[in-house]
């Protein structure tokens, strides 16, 4: 007798789980869900640059001119980690690719920035400046040492889209004046 209960427990179990199937098939078909939906959501990043333009003792960069196809994703500034400055974008291919600067020791920096990826011996002229190659696992990327930071351009994006990105960029800084007693 104790074969019979055995194994009508697994076929309860089973019948249980597929009614369960049956119910989750159901809710699925008949709740509406929108997949075209994209769930990155566009940031408005003008403030957190006007910070970091005050705030950091380099010229941050930002893309001036970019196409509205290209979004912006994320956006932060840290100056108590070597001044860091971050601004993903999301490219008209939905590739990544983001702007990411620091005053912290460049082969760290680009280390952590680029996920480990190796200098190239290719470099790219771009804005009467050289900016050097890196590809690796995750990402390729166009380095610039400049004006006591480095600027790392880096994503999933073919470099031909990482050199869209560095032809947009301003690289600007906006001092805070004194304030005037009187």
């Amino acid at each position: 007798m104790a074969g019979r209960t055995g194994k009508q427990t697994v076929r309860n179990m089973l019948l249980s789980l597929a009614v369960i199937g049956l119910v989750v098939a159901a809710i699925y078909v008949f709740i509406p869900h929108d997949e075209s939906k994209d769930p990155v959501e566009r940031v408005d990043y003008r403030v957190e640059l006007l910070t970091a333009r005050r705030a950091a003792p380099y010229p941050v960069a930002a893309p001036k001119g970019l196409p509205e196809s290209w979004k912006p994703t994320s956006v932060r500034y840290n100056g108590a980690a070597h001044d860091n400055w971050h601004l993903g974008f999301l490219d008209p291919a939905g590739e990544y690719v983001a702007i990411k600067q620091s005053t912290g020791k460049p082969s760290e920096f680009i280390d952590e920035a680029t996920q480990k990826a190796r200098k190239t011996d290719a470099t790219e002229k771009i804005a009467g400046k050289t900016w050097q190659r890196y590809k690796g696992a995750h990402y390729k990327a166009l380095v610039l040492e400049d004006k006591g930071a480095t600027t790392v351009v880096l994503g999933t994006a073919p470099f031909d889209q990482l050199s869209t990105m560095v032809e947009s960029l301003e690289m600007k800084r906006t001092p805070v004046e004194p304030v005037k007693a009187g």
